[in-house]
């Protein structure tokens, strides 16, 4: 299957410039798309412009990764309502470096004729003075046309600097010097960008009389209208010192049947047979979550490794343990792991002294925790064999000891079959 065939099956095509599909019939063809190099990870937001890569490098074309070491002192505006921070050099470096080992881990940088490559345009932009640029750049392009873009226009009321202004003529620039210098024909990237993509033929075109060709993605939403690549704490990084595998692998489990029947071809290289028989084998039985199995499995792997998955799957399965095996498991985890799981439970710290001479399970529960609002509340769920103190059933003449103590601080408290409490002795 050609590129452009493969991406509309999957559903990765939202625009594409006339002859784009042409262009790539005819050979070898070069394409690139630009990474944002504002952290020193990408995130899962980053996944589909990575897997437009891939898919491209598969079809036998040579990926071009751009990382704006030069753009990224600017801030693209797109989809922003205030400017953002400029960085400094080092700060760029030690991001277009964290960059750079996470794409090779999905791209074949030696593979010869069709091998990623990945530029940096801080490279042509360092020497570039401004004189220059507004002499050879920005006489081509005018005013009104840099003002119809609707990055432009929805910052028009809130005020834009002249830097962001300016920003489109440098992404244009990009796709200039990569088409003069590379043979770079393609640009790919996010719908959003589609303004900032044809300001880069548009100037190919006028300023050097060429053809070039753009191709961009949907952007992705959930099921449910809310940000795709976004959890309770913020962006899901693919840096696991950022998100930790058991993190990232709770996000892809976690996603709806409607999102997992979409994210399953965006996100593997699952074929589309192997695909619609998956979808087929989830729809038959769908409480077993066959999709988001496989789906949190195949990409925990590839951005992690067989034992990152392995673990997550572990930790993610060791509260449906019960007693002493589930205690057990817990033991083992590593402590940020174990924290991973009971990020967001209810929490209360106890002094360790109090363990060390034994306290009533009624006042851990309520005096010194505030999980029930009252002593009558605690006896009447204990009585009701309603509580459990790590995994297993007490009553209400239970004596909390430094013997219940897992990972020798913490004590697992549940109340029916979902709510979960943590107290830590300090």
């Amino acid at each position: 299957m050609n590129f452009i065939d493969e991406l509309k099956w999957r559903g990765m095509i939202h625009d594409m410039m006339p002859g784009t599909e042409h262009e790539f019939s005819k050979g070898i063809t070069t394409a690139y798309i630009g990474f944002d190099p504002t952290a020193d990870s990408l995130h899962i937001g980053s996944l589909v412009q990575i897997m437009i890569l891939v898919h491209l490098q598969k079809s036998g074309h040579k990926p071009i990764a751009l990382v704006g070491g030069a753009t990224g002192m600017v801030g693209d505006p797109t989809g922003r309502t205030s400017e953002r921070n400029m960085l400094d050099d080092e700060t760029l470096q030690k991001n277009l470096k964290g960059i750079r080992s996470q794409l090779e881990k999905f791209l074949d940088f030696k593979s010869g004729a069709n091998a990623a490559e990945m530029v940096n345009n801080y490279d042509w932009f360092k020497d570039f003075s401004f004189l220059d640029f507004i002499r050879d750049v920005g006489k081509h392009i005018t005013v009104n046309y840099m003002m119809a873009k609707d990055s432009v226009k929805s910052r028009l009321e809130s005020g834009m600097s002249f830097t962001e202004f300016s920003y489109q003529l440098v992404q244009g620039y990009d796709f200039y010097w990569l088409w003069k210098n590379k043979k770079c024909t393609v640009q790919l990237g996010g719908s959003d960008q589609w303004g900032n993509i044809v300001t880069g033929t548009e100037l190919i075109r006028r300023k050097a009389g060429g053809d070039a060709f753009a191709v961009t993605t949907p952007l992705l939403k959930k099921a449910d209208g809310s940000k795709f690549g976004k959890s309770a704490g913020g962006n899901v990084w693919l840096d696991k010192t950022k998100t930790s595998p058991y993190k990232f692998y709770q996000y892809w489990i976690n996603t709806s049947d409607e999102d997992a029947s979409n994210y399953i071809k965006i996100f593997t290289l699952k074929s589309k047979p192997e695909i619609d028989e998956l979808i087929k084998e989830h729809l038959a039985v769908p409480h077993l979550r066959l999709l988001q199995k496989e789906l949190a499995k195949d990409i925990t792997i590839r951005v992690h490794s067989v034992e990152d998955f392995e673990a997550a799957v572990h930790a993610s399965e060791i509260l449906f343990k019960k007693d002493e095996e589930a205690i057990a498991g817990l033991n083992a985890l590593p402590e940020d792991v174990f924290n991973d799981i009971f990020e967001g439970v209810p929490q209360a710290e106890i002094a360790l002294v109090d363990f060390n001479s034994g306290i009533s399970i009624i006042d851990a529960l309520v005096l010194k925790s505030n999980f029930f609002s009252s002593n009558g509340e605690a006896r009447r769920s204990l009585k009701e064999n309603a509580v459990s103190i790590n995994k297993s059933k007490v009553s209400e003449d239970k004596i909390l000891t430094t013997s219940d103590l897992i990972k020798g601080k913490y004590v697992l408290v549940q109340k029916g079959k979902k709510n979960y409490y943590l107290i830590k002795a300090n």
